[in-house]
């Protein structure tokens, strides 16, 4: 029998965090974190990680467990987080994964890494540069000559998808597609039961995105990237293209005023909500808790636990 775990999931701004702590609270459970950006140290502000005071003494993993500098793969991700998994199931507790990023989530729950091939810096490094030289739209028509489905799904600009694309090909001799394809044969690691958190008008979403940006600004956005800049890390490393701050690093720079940042985070967050809501909407088995108007937690806990344990998880 598959382990059970619990997940709570949803586009930004829907309250993930507070049902995760008050699920955990309730059904004696730890959070592991699902968020591609929380794992960074010292991005706090831009990636509204939980305060202490949040989290309310319920342990949290995944968090601040990578350097902004590095380049954090969804295989190691993966590998990472089901120790944190395996580690709060032995001590017969429930793991609660918290967070928006669908891959990590989909990835974890399988137990596979859907790019499932060894990585090479040196060839990497090569790819890297002839995509400086050629173009983004050169290396997409070179992915699609072996792999024209994944080729398919990515745009000119998706530097980082292109090149591990090419990178797995020319390591293994086969496409990212025939990886997945293999990957996906194999059962589930655990068995999962989705919350996906939403509001019933999608306007509310976008004022929750609005404000919490704003407050973004107001808990010191800006200062937080001056001080990453001026610390070393290098605005073209993959963190620092997160939304949030690769606008930031732009109004610092001078190429665009603060109050464009301000307006641009708060558009392309409403868009990667959007594109969030669209994902969850295409898998099948989510129990989706619509909030109407700003979060009833007291009836999300009470209909959340109730979906759980009809599932057998007490």
């Amino acid at each position: 029998m598959r382990p059970k775990i619990a997940v709570v999931t949803g586009p930004t701004a829907t309250g993930k965090t507070a049902l995760g702590v008050l699920l955990a609270e309730t059904m004696n459970g730890e959070v592991v974190s699902a968020d591609s950006m929380q794992i960074y140290k010292g991005m706090d502000i831009g990636t509204a990680k939980p305060a202490p005071e949040e989290t309310r003494g319920v342990p949290h993993h995944m968090i601040d467990v990578a350097d902004p500098a590095e380049n954090y793969s969804v295989a190691r991700y993966v590998e990472e987080a089901s120790v944190c998994v395996d580690g709060i199931i032995s001590r017969g507790k429930l793991p609660i994964l918290v967070g928006g990023t669908g891959l990590y989530i989909v990835s974890l729950i399988a137990g596979r890494n859907f790019a499932g091939a060894p990585g090479d810096d040196s060839l990497r490094e090569e790819l890297n540069r002839r995509y400086d030289e050629l173009g983004g739209r050169a290396m997409l028509e070179e992915l699609a000559k072996v792999d024209p489905e994944r080729a398919a799904r990515l745009h000119p600009a998706d530097r980082k998808r292109i090149v591990r694309a090419l990178e797995v090909w020319r390591l293994t001799g086969k496409t990212i597609t025939e990886h997945d394809e293999e990957t996906k044969k194999i059962p589930p690691r655990y068995d999962a039961a989705c919350i996906a958190l939403s509001f019933k008008n999608r306007q509310h979403l976008y004022d929750r995105i609005n404000r919490r940006v704003d407050q973004m600004v107001e808990q010191g956005l800006f200062r937080e990237v001056d001080g990453l800049l001026k610390s070393g890390l290098s605005e073209k490393c993959t963190a620092m293209q997160a939304i949030g701050y690769k606008e930031a690093v732009a109004a610092l720079q001078g190429r665009i005023s603060f109050e464009e940042a301000v307006e641009t985070i708060k558009r392309e967050t409403r868009r990667y909500a959007k594109r969030q809501l669209t994902w969850l909407r295409r898998k099948p088995d989510v129990f989706w808790l619509l909030w109407d108007g700003d979060p009833d937690y007291e009836a999300g806990l009470r209909i959340s636990t109730e979906f759980l344990r009809s599932l057998g998880i007490k």
